[in-house]
């Protein structure tokens, strides 16, 4: 195994992978700042963990996968933070917000999904990633967190569960919740 070359420079690590760490924290933050925030903490735990690094994949790999713990590191501490109140009457969670707004009082919808046509060439327009950006953000901050982890980092509901110290039950309504939010949204932002 090759010896690691000494001390990395910092300034090559920001030219050769700052772009791509900060897009890759953006698309799961949606919030620039703490994506900002996110890949410096990136950088300063590579630098301190340098010696460590034993050469086995690309740095690109290697700052990526700091990267992802330093995200998980967001998502937990968003969950613990105090919930978007503008949504909420007094005494209602996150999942009756929600409700009352996509629902009538006999469960029907208040306006039901439209057909979306073709969801694969959608996909590939620009404009539905940033009116889905715009959408995730209009979600309550744990039902946008269980989103992205299960969506867009792509984790499992039992490893889901750990991270926002929620139950395997919550964790499928918040789900199914999130999407029903993002369907109404991305509907009205995006194929409306």
């Amino acid at each position: 195994m090759a010896k690691n070359p000494g001390p990395p420079d910092p300034t090559t690590w920001l030219d050769e992978h700052g772009d791509y760490l900060y897009r890759y924290a953006l698309l799961q933050l949606r919030d620039s700042a703490a994506a900002e925030d996110a890949v410096q903490e990136t950088l300063l735990a590579a630098l301190s963990a340098w010696s460590r690094f034993a050469g086995q994949s690309s740095v690109r790999t290697w700052l990526t996968g700091i990267l992802k713990h330093k995200i998980l590191d967001t998502f937990r501490s968003q969950a613990r933070e105090p919930l978007m109140e503008s949504l909420h009457r007094d005494g209602e969670d996150d999942l009756d917000a929600l409700d009352r707004l996509l629902f009538d009082r006999t469960d029907h919808w208040v306006d039901p999904p439209h057909a979306w046509g073709n969801p694969e060439a959608s996909l590939e327009q620009q404009r539905f990633w940033e009116a889905l950006q715009r959408c995730l953000e209009e979600l309550p901050p744990q039902l946008a967190a269980a989103f992205n982890l299960r969506e867009l980092a792509g984790m499992e509901t039992n490893e889901i569960c750990k991270e926002l110290n929620i139950t395997a039950t919550n964790c499928w309504v918040m789900l199914h919740r999130a999407r029903v939010g993002l369907q109404q949204c991305l509907q009205i932002r995006w194929a409306g």
